[in-house]
């Protein structure tokens, strides 16, 4: 008998099933703490959802934690100041007149993420959009960048995987965390940019539909990345809009019908244990109607 080769090795790996449904968590995944990764508390949301009803929504929902940035950074600090164990504050940069499309051409934009930095205990700097690269934004990426680098705190990028190289470009040391892994990018793209950034983490908000696949189990192509790097994917709700506060249990209860698909050591690892490994918290259901 020929011997095994590690290339032959691999693949009968990804070709043999990853393994079986008997395996797979099943009901109990309603048991798991859900650490939000991706939670915007916009001004839009203060008078219909009080930070007191965002807690609630996550009470009902098992959300033990959220990492939380808004549109302005004051959302994000009241929601903190209300619950401080249950938030991660991340500081997006977007206020007055700077917001996804422009906040890179804003003046004064690198003196305000400084001093917000400065003034209030951040874990993070975005979620931010860069939706093309532009020369001229360079240097004051290069700010951003250094400014998570010097605080040991990932930042949080919406943007194709170009924008995600330039960061890796101008500081190899980052970490970075991928919103939405890509929004648009095929789950070749998202597996390819976690095989090659071992710092690169991704929040699949907004992916959670075609994860499932439309049937009963999970979409091979996104399988395959799951199993790959289930040590640097999060869930996440993304409330934007209202819309998405409006449907946060449903949203909540889309990414559990996923997990479910998976053995429980890979959709405890995603449903809470890599964010709050990233953000070095604890987490557990104990947090679960307390502030």
């Amino acid at each position: 008998m020929k011997p095994v080769t590690p290339a032959i090795a691999l693949v009968l790996l990804l070709a043999a099933p990853a393994f079986a449904q008997t395996d797979a968590i099943g009901d109990g995944v309603a048991e798991l703490p859900i650490f939000d990764a991706h939670m915007h508390y916009k001004q839009p949301a203060w008078e219909p959802y009080p930070v007191a009803t965002v807690i609630e929504l996550m009470d009902r929902n098992g959300v033990a934690m959220a990492a939380v940035s808004s549109t302005p950074d004051d959302g994000t600090i009241r929601l903190r100041d209300y619950a401080p164990n249950r938030i991660v504050p991340l500081l997006r940069p977007y206020h007055g007149e700077a917001g996804s499309g422009n906040w890179t051409k804003a003046p004064g934009m690198e003196t305000y993420i400084r001093e917000r930095l400065e003034a209030y205990d951040h874990d993070g700097i975005g979620e931010f959009h860069v939706h093309n690269i532009d020369p001229a934004d360079r240097p004051l990426l290069v700010a951003v960048a250094a400014m998570a680098k010097a605080r040991g705190i990932p930042i949080h990028i919406h943007s194709g995987a170009a924008p995600v190289r330039l960061f890796y470009e101008l500081e190899p040391a980052l970490t970075v965390i991928w919103a939405h892994a890509g929004m648009s990018e095929p789950p070749s793209v998202v597996g390819e940019m976690l095989d090659s950034y071992a710092s690169l983490h991704a929040d699949l908000s907004y992916r959670e539909w075609e994860i499932l696949g439309g049937g009963d189990d999970l979409d091979p192509q996104w399988r395959d990345v799951i199993l790959r790097h289930p040590d640097r994917l999060m869930v996440g709700s993304d409330t934007w809009v209202n819309s998405q506060w409006d449907d946060y249990d449903g949203l909540i209860a889309q990414n559990r019908r996923w997990l479910a698909r998976l053995p429980r050591d890979i959709a405890e690892r995603i449903a809470y244990r890599n964010a709050a490994r990233l953000f070095g918290r604890d987490v557990s259901g104990k947090l679960i109607g307390t502030r």
